[in-house]
């Protein structure tokens, strides 16, 4: 395991650095995760869903590549996919928000959520801007849907702190949000 990090932050600076070939080694090296940190975004969507876990990592690794970024290690680009993942999930949601419906009462719970992913999204905006690592602890546990301990690992913190912040975050972001 601490041989293929490191082979994978390897690629990760290699690509950054421009070398296209790091790529095509990357990535069967990450599709496994990335796909599974797709499907645990999807299983808070609707059933039916167009997006599937393959589409939303092809999508949110687009936006990666467009910005041409230099990855410190494996967990940065995880948690920088994830982020994207939530961007493209959010900007479907507004779309599927702005669907016009006849009757208030036809709304379905896809509409509902859509809305409340949107309204998730700007207030853990807000509180990423006061708060980035209890802020990365959500994303992770709402939008990908990780433990406290894969959360830790992933992030390089201690479990508790990952609680700790979960429950800070939780209480900030109801308020917010109400």
């Amino acid at each position: 395991m601490a041989n293929e990090t490191h082979e994978i932050t390897e690629l990760l600076k290699a690509w950054s650095k421009g070398d296209q070939t790091a790529l095509d080694k990357l990535m069967p090296r990450v599709d496994r995760e990335l796909k599974k940190i797709a499907r645990k975004y999807m299983s808070k969507e609707k059933r039916g869903n167009i997006l599937q876990p393959t589409a939303l990592v092809n999508e949110a690794f687009i936006k990666l590549i467009q910005e041409n970024i230099s990855y410190e290690n494996r967990r940065h680009f995880y948690a920088l996919v994830a982020k994207r993942m939530r961007q493209v999930l959010v900007d479907y949601a507004r779309k599927q928000s702005k669907a016009e419906h006849v009757d208030v009462d036809e709304m379905d719970i896809a509409d509902k959520k859509s809305k409340d992913i949107i309204l998730l999204d700007e207030a853990l905006t807000k509180f990423a801007k006061l708060f980035k690592r209890k802020a990365a602890v959500v994303e992770c546990g709402f939008f990908i849907g990780l433990t406290h301990a894969e959360t830790a690992e992933l992030l390089g913190i201690a479990p508790r702190t990952v609680e700790r912040d979960w429950e800070f975050a939780r209480a900030w972001l109801s308020r917010e949000m109400s």
